[in-house]
């Protein structure tokens, strides 16, 4: 018996874990080994580790909950059920675990583009957050990507960071007068024509090859082609989800289902890692404060 399972070993579970341990709860904390910054090289925006790796950060997140007794469990959680004031959780071993509460804290994947040539270069030159990887892309030719109308508001954004921004549809044209005319106002370029591949050197990629034998010499892409949760777990236990498709929360992290919590990108649509690690501490606090009522005489 655990006071609180947290499901999820990104920034939001390693923050929860952190505080819940400082509380001196039972804790056990899941981790699939699945990330959506798998393919970064970098975390970029996080005060004091602006730059780290991946996976150095979780190495370090880690060591830190080591003083804190937090049972860490290499496995994925495939099942929960709730069963009066208690969670039944099932591994993919068919381990069992029984908690209080539980905090998914499972992330999303994204949708990354299907274009022939672009693998290499995920995580390099082809990023899904301008305000992860802008920054560093700062003054370079950039390649919004988005088909219909996905990407209008990423062109727009990227002119933050580049002068030179040129959205591409794929092979797509909703364009209305209107966007075309707001994109011409803000000097960015419209491409509609279908990309035949992505070519380029290591990490970088150079150049977006088109169908019509036209070629963009591009250095940078950013993507908007959407995320699905990473997890079923919240659908499972009956949770809301918003029109977006993220699970919904209130105040302190809590869903619709008694005892239930959701932290990080799963909940939110600014979804930032320094975010994801604030909500995780969040619902920390808040799910100690309701065990804290519970065990009140």
């Amino acid at each position: 018996m655990y006071d609180v399972l947290i499901v999820g070993g990104g920034p939001a579970g390693l923050s929860a874990a952190m505080l819940l341990g400082r509380c001196m709860r039972k804790v056990a904390l899941f981790d699939s080994g699945e990330y959506r910054n798998h393919y970064a090289h970098n975390m970029n925006g996080f005060i004091s580790r602006d730059g780290t790796p991946p996976q150095e950060f979780l190495r370090l997140g880690r060591e830190d909950l080591e003083k804190y007794e937090v049972a860490f469990k290499h496995t994925r959680i495939v099942q929960i059920t709730k069963e009066a004031d208690l969670f039944k959780a099932t591994d993919e071993h068919d381990q069992v675990y029984l908690s209080r509460k539980v905090l998914l804290a499972t992330g999303v994947s994204d949708r990354w583009p299907k274009i022939p040539g672009a693998e290499p270069f995920y995580g390099g030159s082809i990023h899904h957050c301008p305000y992860c990887d802008g920054f560093e892309s700062r003054n370079k030719p950039l390649a919004a990507y988005g088909k219909n109308r996905d990407a209008i508001g990423l062109s727009l954004s990227l002119k933050t960071w580049s002068s030179d921004v040129m959205l591409f549809t794929d092979g797509t044209n909703r364009l209305t007068r209107e966007d075309r005319e707001l994109l011409a106002r803000n000097k960015v370029q419209i491409n509609t024509a279908g990309i035949e591949r992505i070519e380029g050197e290591g990490k970088h990629m150079q150049r977006i090859v088109l169908r019509n034998g036209q070629v963009e010499n591009r250095e940078v892409m950013f993507f908007s082609t959407g995320a699905d949760q990473r997890s079923d777990l919240a659908r499972q236990l009956q949770c809301d989800f918003t029109s977006k498709g993220v699970v919904r929360t209130y105040k302190h992290q809590q869903t619709n289902v008694p005892g239930l919590y959701v932290a990080g990108d799963a909940a939110r649509d600014m979804q930032l890692v320094i975010v994801a690690a604030a909500e995780g501490t969040k619902a920390g606090v808040a799910i100690n404060m309701e065990l804290q009522k519970e065990f009140r005489l």
